[in-house]
């Protein structure tokens, strides 16, 4: 890792280094990971207030769950990653979609910040009441499987999705 990085929750004082972060990510033609980071952001205060919206259930249609957003941000400013932590788990994310997911902007991949930002997204889950953490990832993604390994992730059973998909399952443990 090249410069020391810390989770912040989204604010307005970091646009433009999220618009830079979400332009990459959108030029390189890659699926968005996590989920969040697909919302458009031209309504930057909107978006903000969406996502610390979602940390409780008040707003929330049905059969959503509460889930946390936290940006990896360096100690120069750059967003290189974000996380969503979802509070807990309906049977579909207990399948497929798991507590946390998380992406490092493409740039930004080999440098170590992956398993940096899973770490302390699992301080973030265990700071929530999270004490097992299920972590998934797609069979063909390794670097992702690495990462949850690094971070204590013992495998579980994988689940096949009806396109043939395989998701890895992964859980940490305190």
């Amino acid at each position: 890792m090249t410069e020391s990085v810390a989770l912040v929750r989204p604010s307005v004082e970091y646009q433009d280094a999220y618009m830079a972060f979400y332009r990459e990510w959108v030029g390189s033609g890659e699926d968005m990971v996590p989920w969040v980071i697909s919302r458009d952001p031209s309504d930057f205060q909107a978006m903000v207030e969406w996502l610390l919206a979602n940390e409780t259930d008040e707003r929330l249609p049905e059969g959503r769950v509460p889930d946390s957003t936290y940006w990896l941000i360096t100690a120069s400013g750059r967003v290189v990653g974000a996380v969503n932590i979802r509070h807990r788990l309906t049977e579909k994310l207990f399948q497929r979609g798991g507590h946390i997911g998380y992406g490092i902007r493409p740039s930004a991949r080999r440098c170590g910040y992956a398993t940096k930002l899973l770490a302390l997204a699992l301080e973030k889950a265990r700071g929530l009441g999270i004490r097992d953490v299920l972590v998934v990832c797609d069979s063909t993604n390794e670097a992702s499987a690495r990462t949850i390994v690094r971070n204590g992730g013992v495998p579980a059973e994988s689940f096949t999705e009806e396109d043939g998909n395989v998701i890895n399952r992964f859980w940490i443990r305190p």
